[in-house]
Order: structure tokens, then C-alpha cells, then sequence
């Protein structure tokens, strides 16, 4: 369960990346995006109780991340923690992270704990946590972090009448591949971001509530075409925001190799 919470926290940049877009879509694209977390009573209060369950796992919703803390709405009620409650606002470190998942036309990308969860029942078992759900999880021990079509791949499985007597070969997917490939709205945004840049060059320095430019927000996102063309319009590469961040730090907080390559390209600082 470590190796799993470790592998969500490794990949969460590209749950970020998706609820990032889908902020940008005119039209939702996903049917769900949580994340779980790791929440433990301080110890005066522990001793309270000393039964009390050292530690749970919950999820959160509605999330939102500025490359420092990780803020969501708990949608589970806590069995014996006293701290925190079903429908707290709460932020969390990164450290606290154990698992995040989105879904997409009824595929759940991500969910590497539910993965290992599902690999630990029946089949019977496994079906009824499906249903109960209503996603499909896909196969035990595949955890895809993006749909297939954003790395030029065709879904393997099929769906249908003729489903059941199909058996294709699933394979892991290829997390290096995801790593090289920017996301499709990232690629599609480019031209039009240029043009509205061109038209309105003061866009490029404007903030949004948070004190994040353009810049700021793409470069968190993974955007390499975003801030390559907010950097072509005049964008400040050691522009700080509000909270002091910069739009490297931002990229660096999640590991965005080729973000951080063009912007200290631009003359960020190290």
C-alpha cells in the first residue's frame, strides 16, 4: 500500500494536468475527479482515545493545488478521528497524498490504492465494488494515468453485445510515453492563445484571483506550448505571484521537465 500511495504521489502532476483542462473546457469532460489522503489526529488528542484508529484514508473533492499544498472537500465521514469532519474545506501537503483518480467517459484513469484493493478480492467481490462505483477500473494491475487517445493509442478493450467473447491483450501503459507527449488541449490551445495574446498583449500580465498569470497557471499545468507562447508575448519568467512563487517553482513542484528546460531557456533562475 506505501508503493501504491508513493506511485500516486509520483504521478499526481497528471491529475493535476487534467483538472487544470478541464477548468478551460466549455463543456465538463470529467464524471469525477478526487483525490485520498492520509488524515491523523495531533497526539494530545489521540490520547484521548487510545482505540481510536491511528490514522484513514479519505477522499476529497472539488480540488484545487498551487503547487504547494493540495486543498479538496472531504467527502467521507472520518470512523474515529475528532479533528476532521465529512464536508470539511481542508489543505494538505503533498506528503499527505495516498491516491487520486479521475474518470472520463466512464474509464477511471489513476487509483493505484483501488487497484491494489481490487487485486485483494474475489472476482465477486471485485464486480459488486465496480457497480457500486459505476466505473469501469479496467484490469487489475493496469493503471492508466491518461486516456490512450492522448498518447496516439486506440483503446484495447471493447464494449458491447460482443464484449464478453473478446479478450485483448491489456498492457501497462507506457508512463515514459506519457511523460513526452503534451496534453491535447495544450497542443489545440496554442494558436488561439497566440492570437489572443496578440490582440490583447496586456493579457499576459494579468492575474487571476490567486496572483497567477497566464504563466503561472500553464506552467503548473505542464503546458509546454502554453508557456512557450506566453514567454513569445513578454511574459516575466521570475514573475512571483502573490504567495511568492514563481512560474519555475511551480513547474519544479511537480516535475515538469520541459517546462522548466524552456523557461530557464527564458532566463528563469535556477
Amino acid at each position: 500500500m506505501n508503493e501504491a500511495a508513493a506511485k500516486a504521489r509520483k504521478t499526481f502532476r497528471y491529475f493535476w494536468r487534467e483538472m487544470a483542462w478541464e477548468r478551460r473546457r466549455i463543456i465538463p469532460g470529467l464524471e469525477l475527479a478526487a483525490v485520498k489522503a492520509t488524515f491523523t489526529d495531533p497526539p494530545e488528542v489521540r490520547a484521548q482515545d487510545p482505540d481510536a484508529l491511528e490514522c484513514e484514508h479519505m477522499w476529497l473533492m472539488d480540488v484545487n493545488f498551487d503547487g504547494r499544498k493540495v486543498e479538496g472537500t472531504l467527502i467521507n465521514a472520518p470512523t474515529s478521528l475528532k479533528t476532521v469532519s465529512e464536508g470539511d474545506r481542508v489543505r494538505i501537503p503533498g506528503r499527505q497524498l495516498c491516491d487520486w483518480m479521475y474518470v472520463t467517459n466512464g474509464d477511471v484513469y489513476g487509483g493505484f490504492t483501488v487497484d491494489l484493493m481490487r487485486a485483494r478480492m474475489s472476482n465477486t467481490e471485485r464486480k459488486q465494488h465496480d457497480q457500486a462505483w459505476g466505473f469501469d477500473f479496467g484490469e487489475v494491475g493496469v493503471v492508466n494515468l491518461v486516456p490512450p487517445e492522448y498518447i496516439g493509442e486506440s483503446a484495447t478493450k471493447k464494449k458491447g453485445l460482443f464484449a464478453r467473447f473478446s479478450h485483448p491483450e491489456v498492457k501497462p501503459q507506457d508512463y515514459a510515453k506519457v511523460a513526452e507527449t503534451e496534453h491535447p488541449m495544450s497542443v489545440n490551445m496554442r494558436e488561439s492563445l497566440d492570437e489572443t495574446l496578440s490582440e490583447n498583449p496586456d493579457l499576459v500580465h494579468e492575474a487571476d484571483d490567486s496572483g497567477y498569470t497566464f504563466l503561472h497557471q500553464l506552467a503548473l499545468a505542464g503546458s509546454l506550448d502554453g508557456v512557450d507562447i506566453c514567454l513569445k508575448h513578454g511574459a516575466d519568467p521570475n514573475s512571483a505571484a502573490s504567495n511568492g512563487v514563481t512560474p519555475s517553482m511551480l513547474a519544479k513542484s511537480l516535475g515538469w521537465k520541459r517546462v522548466m528546460a524552456r523557461l530557464q531557456e527564458a532566463g528563469a533562475d535556477s
